[in-house]
């Protein structure tokens, strides 16, 4: 059985889902394919992992048509407080009252059930999950997919939200920079005696930064945090083998009591860090967002925010294209996409990269120096406001949809 549409998204996650409703807004019919069993994803239960959204990434998700599903979800984060290893000498980002929060903090199983769901009810997408590709093909005429049920999958152009590990990407033979670092960002919640004040702590070690990320209280009314805390590769599975009162402890002693006693609130996981920067995010008739064109140091929180600005500029290239009466998967279309990204792309991850490798620098002179610098920011509105835009999401050239506008 052969299914037309104008798009196929290889990848169901965050990014592939936000694209597809999207350009479903806009009357662009796509197909989500995905091997992942969606009841397994969206089982309830909370499994630690969080994302922060950034101010202009949710004007995109209200904008096409998620405001009412988000609304009172997800915790503002009103204050951004960074310290090297609690020495004297922090900065904190405060926007003013006209600028708004500089971002959301939301579960990742709520944000993949309300994509799933708004997904599922769209006229404009077929979902195909769980589903295996046998083939794909592409070539002058279109893109085509095969599907291990026997169904075939036929659109103008094919989009790759796969992830960082893409397999789409490897066969369409397009190269990545990539290296891994020496650290393992361990991942999860916590409870904590005093209330985070909707603020975001950052607080860098030699060994690696230390994320403390604002939640909404728990349904018994706990506070809660997300953590995310880079240490040396070769310490992490010390860490993950110590009991929960074990690991709390070490958390506690991190934070220097920001928030008061901790206990575990979900479990933990661990993951290695790496880098990775595609060298082409287009080729034939293909396109490549999210992780599978770049995967970025955890350090800044930006790595989903990043791949939503790939869906709002995509959207609006695709969208504009469609009013022109263009084939979608026009050569010139896709470089259209492909020079707006990557500059964007590549210095958000540089700068992320950099700073993760200023802050790695042990020594007490190292410390002085950037608490010199961070103090010098601190007494500079205009520095400031750069900061806080770019933790909003708001620098550079826009597309219409993280300003909150229908393309």
């Amino acid at each position: 059985m052969t299914q037309n549409a104008d798009i196929i998204i290889i990848g169901g996650g965050l990014v592939g889902l936000t694209q597809a409703l999207a350009l479903a807004r806009h009357g662009i019919t796509s197909h989500v394919v995905d091997h992942a069993d969606q009841a397994a994803m969206l089982a309830p239960g909370f499994d630690g992992r969080t994302s922060a959204i950034s101010s202009s990434s949710m004007k995109m998700l209200e904008a096409i048509g998620l405001a009412d599903a988000l609304a009172g979800k997800g915790c503002p984060i009103e204050q951004i407080w960074v310290s090297d290893g609690l020495k004297l000498g922090s900065l904190d980002f405060v926007p003013g009252a006209e600028d708004g929060y500089l971002g959301q903090m939301f579960e990742n199983r709520f944000l993949r059930r309300t994509l799933y769901e708004a997904a599922r009810a769209s006229d404009a997408i077929q979902l195909h999950m769980p589903a295996r590709i046998i083939t794909k093909t592409r070539n002058s005429s279109g893109v085509r997919v095969d599907l291990d049920d026997g169904t075939t999958l036929c659109a103008q152009v094919m989009i790759v939200a796969e992830g960082r590990q893409s397999k789409t990407r490897e066969e369409a033979g397009i190269k990545i920079v990539h290296w891994q670092y020496q650290h393992s960002a361990m991942v999860g919640a916590v409870f904590h005696e005093k209330p985070h004040n909707n603020i975001a702590y950052e607080i860098f070690y030699p060994s690696g930064p230390f994320a403390v990320l604002p939640m909404l209280n728990s349904p018994e009314g706990r506070h809660r945090s997300a953590i995310v805390w880079s240490v040396d590769a070769a310490d992490a599975p010390g860490y993950m083998k110590l009991s929960g009162r074990g690991y709390a402890a070490e958390l506690e002693k991190a934070m220097g009591g920001l928030l008061g006693t901790v206990e575990l609130a979900a479990p933990l996981s661990s993951y290695k860090l790496g880098f990775h920067h595609a060298g082409s995010i287009t080729a034939e008739r293909l396109v490549l967002i999210g992780d599978s064109a770049h995967g970025i140091h955890p350090i800044a929180g930006q790595g989903l925010n990043l791949g939503l600005r790939d869906v709002a500029a995509l959207a609006e290239v695709l969208v504009d294209g469609m009013r022109l009466g263009l084939d979608l998967g026009d050569a010139q279309l896709l470089d259209r996409y492909s020079r707006w990204r990557s500059v964007d792309t590549l210095l958000v991850a540089m700068s992320t990269d950099g700073l993760n490798r200023l802050f790695s620098v042990p020594g007490k002179t190292a410390s002085a120096i950037r608490r010199l610098g961070m103090g010098m920011i601190q007494r500079t509105r205009p520095a400031k406001a750069f900061f806080m835009a770019e933790a909003r999401g708001e620098s550079g050239a826009l597309p219409k949809l993280l300003q909150g506008v229908t393309i």
